[in-house]
């Protein structure tokens, strides 16, 4: 497996070839991608606060972790992956549902991903990798959405996205 490349696809997630990461992100390519949200017992969302230096979106808020599988790599297995990588933890993970986003960046670098959302609950210690996340904490879903409606310019494009779809689905039924 080469952690430099990621995976294209089409519109259905169906692998199409193999990239580097920068170059697909530059030449705004569909891409396979996995998005992780943590609650905890007391129904708050784990945050995090990405690192100023990261190559896109540094220094803003988003879901508990995020990246791309790499090729011959499963999806799920690379959620639990860089779960432990950024935040120091794993735990059981759902996947909800899927869904692809396109965005732009002022640094030229688009993101363009079919991305797989997955939900688990942790109540553990957290040890975040200082190199990926300047800071993190649990935060009510009200309070979530009051800061997303309020100041959206301090959250990741595609946790603007996501939140809306992951606070239907924690809906008692």
């Amino acid at each position: 497996m080469r952690s430099d490349h990621i995976i294209l696809v089409n519109e259905h997630d169906e692998p199409l070839a193999t990239m580097e990461k920068l170059e697909a992100h530059q030449k705004g390519l569909l891409h396979r991608a996995f998005s992780v949200f943590i609650m905890n017992a007391a129904n708050e969302m784990l945050l995090q606060r990405r690192a100023i230096d990261k190559y896109h979106s540094g220094g803003l808020w988003t879901n508990a972790c995020c990246s791309h599988p790499m090729p011959g790599e499963e999806v799920q297995d690379a959620a639990h992956r860089r779960l432990q990588e950024e935040m120091g933890f794993d735990c059981p993970l759902e996947k909800l549902f899927t869904f692809t986003y396109h965005a732009s960046f002022d640094n030229g670098l688009t993101e363009h991903e079919y991305d797989h959302v997955f939900l688990g609950a942790y109540d553990g210690a957290i040890m975040p990798d200082a190199t990926e996340v300047a800071e993190y904490g649990f935060f009510s879903l009200a309070e979530i959405a009051r800061q997303v409606r309020d100041t959206p310019e301090r959250f990741t494009y595609w946790f603007k996205v996501a939140f809306p779809m992951i606070k239907e689905q924690l809906k008692p039924q």
